[in-house]
């Protein structure tokens, strides 16, 4: 669903004139110009509260924008893994992605997720397991 809405957005956003280029700024607002990064964290954080979404913890807790970065790294390599990808070879290009000049900036956005474990451990598993021949 969020997909939907950011493509509809999009759609609307070049209709009015939006830039087409890669580099543009994708939130822009009435005047064409990107959106400061403080008035889309508080949308954000309006928008929490609206959907009620909240953790355990008190305010430095709670979901941030920012945070969507790193679930989007996270689904990614696990995608990777699942689509039987050289993960080792594709995180230059996530760094890249991720706007970061070093992979070790990445680094910090890769956590651990019970589903990215799995995956990584099926892959070491057939890494690790010699393959059985039947002649």
């Amino acid at each position: 669903m969020t997909t939907q809405i950011l493509t509809i957005y999009a759609n609307r956003r070049n209709a009015f004139g939006g830039s087409h280029q890669d580099d543009a700024p994708f939130f822009v607002g009435r005047n064409g110009k990107k959106v400061n990064i403080y008035t889309l964290d508080g949308a954000f954080q309006q928008l929490r509260e609206y959907a009620g979404l909240r953790r355990v913890g008190g305010p430095r807790c709670q979901p941030r924008l920012h945070d969507l970065r790193h679930t989007s790294a996270v689904h990614r390599l696990t995608a990777w893994y699942r689509e039987g990808k050289d993960v080792q070879m594709l995180l230059p290009q996530l760094s890249a992605y991720l706007g970061h000049t070093h992979l070790a900036a990445t680094q910090v956005y890769l956590t651990m997720t019970p589903e990215l474990l799995h995956e990584a451990s099926l892959r070491f598993e057939r890494y690790a397991t010699p393959e059985v021949h039947n002649d």
